[in-house]
């Protein structure tokens, strides 16, 4: 049992992308196990006009240590807790004062690890001095405890952490280190680049890609993290392998879960599935100037604005064959409306759209495909791939395609509603991801009990095959198989499930619903805790070696 466990992320109490869904659901169980010993850490960018959302400043059992911490001068924390599941305690610290030390601290990491930091460029000098002011909090807490017999673990994760986990082997090697990734950097470039990653996968050098892709920083600091951690973790066997190619370390394999408590249940969950609906046929219909019917087919995909990583490119060629079968058949009558909930660069929500919605009768808008307005429609990938195919949203339309580039944290001006309560109105789900270490947002949906398709790219995917086949109409989850070239066939298996769910009987859909809660349910943190407890008793046998 350990006494004393420190978490950080550039994602506490900081919502970004798919680590903080990690962080925060796992933050519940593990606040159960070590009640106040478990403390996550993140940087403090907020101010008194843009709060974070998910702090809340309070008493904690760390005030006696706040009032003497013995930072450096002009490095402040604030102390409380993340306002998540589990309410566990959280220190925010700044971290610009550390800049006039930074050149000191790259040529340290140099000579000790070899890190490479001469070729640092966008956001590794914040990362790096996050992690390092994150790194003095620790070893200042450490030593405010005064006690040679604890056991203490510090897990960072990602390479944005990676030089506070070195500062703290350097000066605490009383403490045990983890380090997860949860992507390689290297390995995500070579996807964003266009390369295959996986037929190739034997013949790549993580350095030789890194000089290649420029990426150099970045990389020998993760590399640098992998080998210097006490244990090293990854999210997938999928991710395993590519850790062991690119930074010639094995990891264990720590894959996320969900916890439960975000699906409403019962009664409540059936007043937010209809009021989802219900605000996504009036978008659809305010945008369109048509009226949908209450058993319009919704569908939606979401992440990260990445075209080909996520499986984007792929999800609109699939709307764009499913729309040309369905109107070869003119029996079928049943609308379908497809969203893709994927952040971009977004101005503001459009006043016409929000104005139409108020209307009893709205007209149809002047691009009836995009809910806010972006700063570059002209080079946003997802809105002139919609455009290219030919999406135009006609009342003779089977398929809608609607662009929601918006975060959805419930003020965003058009549906204010989360992305939880909107998921809970779809009618299925889709990621059919061609780079993807674990996969949230397939986890997130089969919670909500949505038949949901992604691919054996991605490690839930994998694990699905793994633990319950390939059968969707007991798992509830469709895995399409990608590899680096059968874009076309993942395309049309796409294509296959979604007209399989179009078509299927309302007994059979419940029941495939209940499949995707059932899978769901195993991969829940209650079950996945046990292979972060196998790391941190790792960490802790190898400081004791």
């Amino acid at each position: 049992m350990l006494d004393l466990l420190f978490e950080t992320s550039w994602e506490v109490c900081n919502k970004v992308g798919g680590i903080y869904a990690v962080l925060s659901t796992k933050a519940k169980t593990l606040q159960k196990r070590y009640k106040d010993n478990l403390i996550f850490i993140g940087p403090d960018i907020w101010s008194a006009d843009n709060p974070s959302p998910t702090f809340v400043e309070g008493k904690t059992p760390l005030a006696a240590w706040q009032r003497q911490t013995g930072l450096p001068s002009g490095v402040k924390v604030r102390v409380g807790h993340w306002d998540v599941p589990g309410k566990p305690v959280a220190v925010l610290v700044t971290y610009d004062a550390l800049y006039p030390y930074k050149n000191e601290l790259y040529a340290e990491m140099w000579n000790r690890y070899g890190v490479d930091s001469l070729h640092a460029y966008g956001d590794y000098d914040e990362s790096c001095m996050f992690a390092y002011a994150a790194a003095l909090v620790i070893e200042s807490i450490v030593k405010w405890k005064n006690d040679p017999a604890l056991k203490v673990v510090a897990h960072f994760d990602e390479w944005t952490t990676g030089m506070g986990l070195l500062h703290v082997k350097t000066y605490l090697p009383q403490v045990a280190t983890v380090f997860t990734t949860h992507a390689t950097s290297i390995g995500r470039s070579i996807c964003g680049n266009g390369k295959p990653l996986y037929d190739y996968m034997p013949g790549y050098f993580g350095d030789q890609m890194a000089g290649e892709l420029n990426m150099q920083s970045k990389h020998s600091l993760e590399k640098a993290a992998a080998h210097a951690a006490d244990a090293f973790t990854t999210v997938s066997e999928v991710t395993a392998r590519e850790c062991e190619q690119l930074l010639e370390r094995r990891p264990l394999v720590t894959p996320n879960a969900f916890e439960q408590h975000y699906v409403p249940k019962g009664a409540k969950f059936t007043s937010t599935r209809t009021a989802a609906r219900r605000r996504m046929l009036q978008v659809a219909g305010a945008l369109t100037g048509q009226r949908f019917p209450e058993d319009t087919m919704i569908i939606a995909t979401s992440g990260r604005l990445e075209m080909r990583n996520k499986g984007i490119d792929v999800y609109l060629d699939a709307l764009s064959s499913l729309r040309d079968a369905l109107e070869r058949v003119t029996s079928l009558q049943r609308k379908v409306v497809a969203f893709v909930l994927v952040p971009a660069w977004m101005k503001s929500p459009r006043t016409d759209l929000a104005e139409n919605m108020a209307s009893r009768k709205p007209h149809r808008l002047f691009d009836p495909v995009i809910t806010h307005n972006l700063y570059n429609p002209d080079s946003d990938a997802v809105y002139t791939r919609i455009n290219a195919l030919g999406f135009h949203n006609e009342p003779q339309d089977m398929v809608t395609v609607i662009d929601v580039p918006s975060y959805l944290n419930g003020n965003d001006g058009i549906f204010d509603m989360t992305y939880y309560d909107l998921l809970a109105g779809l009618d299925a789900a889709v990621f059919p991801s061609y780079y993807e270490p674990w996969g949230y947002t397939p986890l997130e949906s089969a919670a909500f009990g949505l038949p949901t398709v992604t691919t054996d790219l991605a490690g839930f995917g994998q694990w699905v095959l793994d633990n319950f086949g390939d059968d969707s109409d007991v798992s509830g989850i469709k895995v399409v198989h990608r590899d680096d070239s059968n874009y076309g066939d993942a395309v049309q298996s796409v294509v296959s499930g979604l007209i399989n769910l179009y078509v299927m009987e309302p007994k059979m859909m419940q029941s495939v619903r209940n499949g995707s809660r059932t899978t769901s349910k195993a991969a829940s943190w209650e079950n996945f805790i046990k292979y972060y407890d196998e790391a941190y008793q790792l960490a802790l046998k190898q400081v004791k070696a």
